[in-house]
């Protein structure tokens, strides 16, 4: 069945970067609340191995850093109610003095110049019909920064400054304009990724912490922010464990 006619029985959402963590979780918790889901990352194997899982989810192959990756996700899609733009991620935990500047390249390809590929490409779609909503995945660390966090929260922090920029372009157009963001969240990869493969690194992490949040809580405060009514708008929503009080100042026995 095509996109078009799926979409003329279910609102569309599309969510990057769904192979797993949050995004394959806002797929999963997107598809039971009843919208048709397009999952996009470039992992297909773990796409489809999702959308055998949860009916409602289509995987389509997407790389955020490639113009003709992004625009074929858009050639297939018509109308868009939900945009998530959750592919990114962090790379080292470097002091700045140290820092390597292609971690860095590679921080703002996907978390920043990721979001304006797929959110310029999909603009039209988002305005068909009743109107759509942008969400963003953001960070803690696209509102304060830490020490060894440089590259990530620059990062972060521009990608905080496009969506408060999207919010005024768009104003008056049917588009809402969301940031989630979320503080200390455990999943597989997030930190396995950051310190390169280590998984003891990455286990110190979330060492002595009761509850760290989870890619569900995540996923649970999108379907809140996407499901409101269409004239409410939720600008930012930050949420932490209950542990954490700061990037720096965490609860751990």
């Amino acid at each position: 069945m095509s996109m078009t006619a799926v979409s003329a029985a279910k609102p569309v959402a599309v969510v990057t970067g769904a192979s797993s963590g949050i995004g394959a979780a806002t797929a999963r918790r997107l598809a039971a609340e009843g919208f048709a889901v397009v999952a996009a990352a470039r992992r297909l194997d773990r796409l489809q191995a999702l959308a055998d899982r949860a009916p409602g989810i289509r995987p389509v192959r997407l790389d955020v850093t490639s113009d003709d990756s992004v625009a074929a996700l858009a050639a297939g899609l018509d109308d868009v109610a939900v945009l998530v733009n959750n592919a990114g991620g962090a790379i080292g935990t470097e002091p700045v003095e140290l820092a390597d500047p292609a971690d860095w390249q590679t921080m703002y390809e996907t978390n920043v110049l990721g979001v304006l590929r797929v959110t310029k490409a999909l603009l039209p779609a988002l305005e068909r019909g009743a109107g759509g909503h942008i969400v963003v995945t953001g960070s803690i660390a696209g509102h304060l920064v830490y020490e060894g966090g440089a590259g990530y929260t620059a990062a972060k922090h521009a990608a905080t400054a496009v969506v408060e920029t999207l919010r005024l372009e768009l104003n008056g157009r049917p588009i809402r304009v969301t940031e989630i963001a979320p503080g200390m969240v455990r999943t597989d990869e997030f930190s396995l990724v950051r310190m390169r493969g280590d998984q003891a690194a990455a286990d110190q992490v979330y060492a002595g912490v009761a509850r760290p949040l989870v890619a569900e809580d995540i996923a649970d405060c999108i379907a809140f922010a996407v499901t409101r009514p269409a004239h409410v708008n939720i600008d930012l929503l930050t949420v932490k464990p209950l542990a954490q009080a700061a990037p720096h100042k965490v609860d751990r026995h």
